[in-house]
């Protein structure tokens, strides 16, 4: 028994939406159901899911629908209500958190008169003027909505830099300030290093890793991924976050880090670098380092980016001395650089169980960012890797929903989270996919990120450890067998605790590599393995 109600013109938060929806799934009499925003992707998803046409006509991405399909018509009924119910209580409970509720900007600030950072985090539409509000009132704005127009952030970053402000998104994720972390981001210790990130989980990998090496981080500027890819943008957040780095005098270090940018941006980041006169670290995911300079080190990954920033801030003269200390890996030194021997042995230790037909790389990455640098890799190393991120359109997937050959696909994107939660709140997407990948005969090995931090799922790992067993189980069944790669992207301080995520992931079976670039080099190579195998 199918049921659709709708609330026209009720705008929800996609936490509570997930909320709603995963308490529906768990009534008794209840098979399948869905509280979203009627966003195009959810309505055709509903769509999918055999509710009539009919009911979905003339709805909007700012109208409410619960969907129930249920045993029967009371049963129906009452899951309806509760959905509607449980929203109310949610709000209810927010309102006594103790968190002060207000109606507008105005009244915030007139709350927190002191405030000079605001976080907008609001429907796309209404996302722009809101941060307008906020830099206007002479405040830094951190936009961590998407679907804003690239016309709105042009306009609001020329705002932000002609009154010296940082205008940081849209779409931005992440960010730490003054040791305070915004959103998606972990608790990594104090220290030197600057980091300038068009990337947000990109940001949290060098945090991560700059801390592990025993290093930290004086401010994390997270700049919105358009903000050095588009050259319309022009990377004006970026240049306005090194010039605020320069002139700290607790930052000693600067790390920049970005999706593949615009070649002219690239060139204005790579000056005002130098402008700096501080030792300096780039990485731009996708493209060919640069030519290291005696100040200036560009890194080939982001385990590289976070070794060198932190080789820098214990005192390397110079980008040839910072390298020099790299070192393949040997087990016992916080400097290792992966050893193509180990990588291998330990790939064909998984790929010599495989099936015959089992062939293909599945990565499945909640974190743009962290897809991407497994993309570049896999691409590469494969010849060739569908993604909803390709950059290449032979190569973008025709459907993001159904997986051909070797795929890394990026959870997060606009196309999954339109009214939905991002993976990183809610990792049910990920884990249903990740069943299905396990169901597919053809699928050699799972690549997956698990991501910790404020702002994340209280246990990623443990969200998807369900899945992870189903997955092998299916492999098993067939007489074959499914390796699956992991990253965990965390410190110990975060409240998930990276030890006991590591800890779960491991007692799965799962191989936790120390950081995505590794995990990616020990996917990658089981898949070439497999292909290999399969066209002797």
């Amino acid at each position: 028994m199918k049921r659709i109600s709708v609330k026209k013109g009720s705008y929800y938060d996609s936490v509570f939406l997930m909320l709603a929806t995963r308490g529906l799934k768990g009534l008794p009499g209840v098979s399948d159901a869905i509280v979203a925003m009627a966003t195009p992707m959810n309505l055709d998803m509903l769509g999918d899911m055999g509710f009539a046409a009919a009911d979905l006509e003339g709805l909007g991405p700012n109208d409410l629908v619960a969907a129930v399909d249920a045993r029967d018509e009371a049963t129906a009924a009452a899951a309806i209500a509760e959905a509607f119910d449980s929203l109310t209580r949610k709000k209810t409970e927010a309102a006594g958190s103790g968190a002060s509720k207000v109606g507008s900007f105005r009244a915030a600030l007139a709350l927190e008169p002191a405030a000079n950072v605001a976080v907008v985090s609001v429907p796309g539409a209404f996302a722009a003027r809101e941060a307008r509000k906020a830099l206007e009132a002479g405040l830094h704005a951190m936009v961590f909505s998407d679907n804003v127009s690239l016309e709105d952030e042009i306009a609001l970053k020329r705002l932000a830099t002609s009154k010296g402000l940082l205008l940081m998104g849209p779409d931005c994720g992440t960010a730490i300030l003054n040791g305070k972390p915004l959103c998606f981001a972990n608790v990594v210790r104090r220290g030197p290093i600057g980091v300038v990130a068009a990337s947000g989980t990109g940001l949290q990998e060098t945090t991560c890793l700059i801390d592990r090496y025993g290093s930290g981080v004086s401010q994390a500027i997270g700049t919105g991924g358009r903000d050095m890819k588009n050259a319309a943008v022009g990377g004006m957040t970026s240049l306005l976050a090194i010039e605020a780095l320069a002139a700290d005098p607790a930052t000693k270090v600067i790390l920049v880090v970005s999706k593949p940018p615009a070649a002219e941006v690239a060139a204005k980041v790579v000056a005002a670098l130098r402008a700096s006169g501080k030792p300096s670290v780039a990485h731009f995911l996708g493209a060919e380092p640069g030519a290291d300079e005696a100040r200036l080190a560009y890194a080939s990954d982001l385990e590289e980016a976070a070794l060198l920033a932190t080789l820098f801030a214990e005192g390397a003269a110079d980008a040839t001395s910072a390298k020099g200390r790299l070192r393949e890996d040997s087990g016992n030194d916080r400097y290792n650089r992966p050893s193509k021997i180990a990588i291998e042995t330990l790939a064909a230790a998984e790929a010599r169980r495989l099936a015959p037909e089992q062939r293909y790389l599945r990565g499945l990455y909640t974190g743009g960012t962290l897809a991407d640098e497994a993309l570049f890799i896999a691409h590469a190393m494969l010849g060739g890797v569908r993604s909803n991120n390709q950059t290449d359109p032979a190569w973008t997937m025709a459907d993001p929903l159904r997986s051909e050959g070797h795929v890394v696909i990026d959870l997060g994107d606009d196309f999954f989270t339109a009214g939905k939660p991002h993976p990183m709140i809610d990792p049910a997407a990920r884990a249903e996919r990740l069943a299905a990948e396990g169901r597919d005969p053809g699928t050699a090995v799972v690549l997956v990120d698990v991501v910790l931090g404020y702002g994340s799922h209280a246990d990623p790992a443990g969200a998807c450890v369900g899945a992870i067993r189903a997955a092998r189980a299916a492999a098993a069944a067939r007489g074959g067998y499914l390796p699956v790669i992991a990253s965990v992207t965390g410190t110990p301080g975060d409240p998930q605790g990276y030890g006991a995520q590591v800890a779960a992931l491991e007692a799965e079976g799962v191989v936790v590599m120390p950081s995505n670039y590794r995990a990616a080099l020990v996917a990658v190579e089981i898949a070439r393995l497999a292909s290999k195998g399969a066209a002797l």
